[in-house]
């Protein structure tokens, strides 16, 4: 069994206090069954989480300071075949070690497919 995928999505607003971003549902991030596939749904609102943590900068490959998941907690509530979902990311603690942010996807119609929760801390 061969199983291939990819996963894309595009940072839309990005200030100090809340990050978004939308994801199209494509061929790539589904799984057997027609819907979004729930890593492919985690990755995306943990990546939204740890650019947010990141503030302003740009994240490259070995950088020192980039935010690391440390807990992941996922609700994963509905799922769909075609559209797009849409994270908001924002903090519920901002901390100079340790930084908790809670990211909530949404899909049509503003249907909640997720709310994750997840905390960071800074590489060194």
């Amino acid at each position: 069994m061969h199983i291939q995928g990819s996963i894309e999505f595009t940072i839309t607003e990005r200030s100090l206090e809340r990050v978004v971003a939308e994801m199209p549902v494509t061929a790539g991030n589904k799984n057997p069954y027609g819907v979004v596939n729930a890593g492919a749904i985690l990755w995306f609102a943990d990546v939204a989480a740890s650019i947010l943590v990141m503030g302003p900068g740009e994240a490259t490959e070995g950088m020192k300071g980039f935010a690391l998941a440390i807990t992941l907690n996922a609700s994963f509530l509905a799922n769909q075949s075609e559209g797009s979902f849409k994270a908001v990311s924002s903090f519920v603690k901002r901390g100079r070690t340790v930084s908790v942010v809670r990211t909530v996807v949404t899909g049509a119609a503003d249907r909640l497919i997720a709310d994750v929760t997840t905390s960071h801390v800074l590489s060194k």
